[in-house]
């Protein structure tokens, strides 16, 4: 059922895309031909056949190259348009000069595949929205799902389990545990079969078409002996990453006058990229605080008759360099909250006000922080800055959490966009925000942004 669906979900794709390039280039025959204004004669429509059959052969090709077709779940939409965009310059391409040398005699006006490019990126990119969208609700249903085992019931485990439930639209459905502690009872309602050890026989017995080994303080001698059990080729296995797998991904082999040393890779944003971070920060703040200024003076004003004390509400951050900083925030707690010390916020915390509350469950309570990316004490996007008390303690428990502090905070981060924010798993966003170091790009700042707007109105973590 699982390779008939995707078989489906494949053909179906590939169906649509041809649909929609055709049509891309029926609308841009209409544009150039019959809303032009062109005092010549119209040429048919069906004379372009040949350039469309081009057209159609290099972009579905090109879209393949760049692995359009193979469908990974979880795999972001904003991802999958973001690829789009190149492999349909360079389909377009190929079609022009394949149309070039194959049908030499052909005439058409160069502005004519300008609205070609417009246009097959706009139907495309929209059709593969919808189309995702309709695969998810499949896999939400049922069809076409994944049967998962999770090796190890411990943090990491339940982690993933919980992140397994909470998108049921990617079609994985976890079956059971393996672990070696809890063996016939239930971690968070999943059976624990049996122990790792006997992972070939569960795979078989259960027919498992995923694995997912979530072992992180194993030892990669421990690792291949769970991997080598499973003997079916067929079974995708992957495995959940420690901090010092990430830390090894970030080694360069280097030398020096020959003599081989491992380098860690200097992933800091320098130069020119500093620059343009810094730019982009500089416009979308002061653009948001000019635009929002409205609506900032209506929540200060609404913080105010809520409860006495000062609408805004300043503490101390560490930021860039581990350097304090004071961050802005509107004040969504009684004035003597911190009385007894810092403390994490709880769900239903008798701390918060009722105005409060309404802005820590849609993030309004942060908007204030644009005034400190403006100031450049912080940007748009980083790692999220704790207090000087918990970097202290986070510093010794968790390894390279300090490296956080090669870059500036953010208001939103990889981590928050991942569901970790407020009192989560502080080795879990150190994971996710060096992540973000070692891979920084602006179209990774831009794709978090996107992604933060569109939870905006249903983060449910946070309080």
């Amino acid at each position: 059922m699982r390779r008939r669906a995707e078989f489906v979900f494949t053909a179906t794709l590939l169906l649509l895309d041809v649909a929609l390039i055709s049509l891309a280039f029926y609308a841009a025959y209409l544009v150039t031909f019959q809303t032009s204004g062109s005092t010549g004669p119209t040429p048919d429509f069906i004379s372009f056949a040949p350039m469309i059959f081009s057209l159609i052969v290099s972009l579905t090709g090109v879209y393949f190259f760049y692995r359009l077709y193979h469908q990974r779940r979880g795999e972001s939409r904003i991802d999958e348009i973001y690829k789009l965009v190149p492999a349909t310059s360079i389909g377009v391409i190929v079609a022009t000069a394949l149309t070039t040398v194959l049908y030499r005699d052909l005439e058409y006006p160069r502005l004519l595949l300008v609205y070609v490019w417009v246009f097959t990126l706009l139907f495309v990119g929209v059709g593969r929205l919808i189309h995702g969208a309709l695969r998810s609700l499949a896999y939400a249903r049922g069809w076409g799902e994944l049967r998962v085992l999770i090796v190890g019931a411990g943090e990491a485990g339940n982690l993933i389990l919980e992140k397994i439930r909470q998108s049921p639209r990617l079609g994985y459905r976890p079956i059971a545990f393996l672990d070696d502690e809890h063996v016939g009872r239930k971690v968070l309602g999943l059976p624990v079969v049996a122990h790792p050890d006997d992972l070939g026989d569960v795979v078989r017995t259960l027919k498992i078409d995923e694995v997912i080994v979530a072992l992180p303080d194993a030892s990669h001698q421990e690792l291949l002996s769970i991997v080598s059990k499973c003997e079916d080729g067929r079974v995708s296995i992957k495995v959940f990453p420690d901090v010092f797998q990430i830390m090894a991904a970030e080694i360069n082999i280097g030398d020096l006058s020959g003599l081989p040393l491992l380098a860690m890779r200097d992933v800091a944003l320098r130069g020119w990229r500093l620059t343009l971070k810094r730019f982009v920060d500089l416009v979308i703040s002061g653009a948001f605080l000019v635009f929002a200024s409205p609506f900032l003076l209506l929540l200060a004003f609404l913080v105010k008759i809520d409860s006495r004390g000062p609408a805004l509400f300043t503490q101390v951050r560490m930021g860039l360099d581990a350097k304090p900083f004071p961050i802005f925030k509107f004040r969504s707690m009684r004035v003597d909250a911190e009385k007894d010390g810092p403390g994490w916020t709880t769900e239903h915390d008798p701390r918060v006000t009722r105005v409060g509350h309404f802005m820590r469950r849609l993030s309004l309570d942060e908007f204030p922080q644009f005034i400190n990316v403006f100031l450049g004490h912080m940007s748009l996007v980083g790692p999220r800055p704790e207090q000087p008390a918990f970097v202290e303690q986070f510093r010794e428990l968790v390894p390279r959490y300090m490296e956080r502090h090669r870059e500036k905070a953010g208001i939103t981060g990889w981590a928050q966009i991942n569901g970790l924010r407020g009192d989560t798993s502080i080795s879990e966003r150190t994971k996710y925000d060096l992540y973000y170091i070692e891979n920084w790009s602006l179209w990774f700042d831009f794709k978090i942004l996107i992604l933060t707007a569109l939870k905006f109105f249903r983060d449910r973590s946070a309080y």
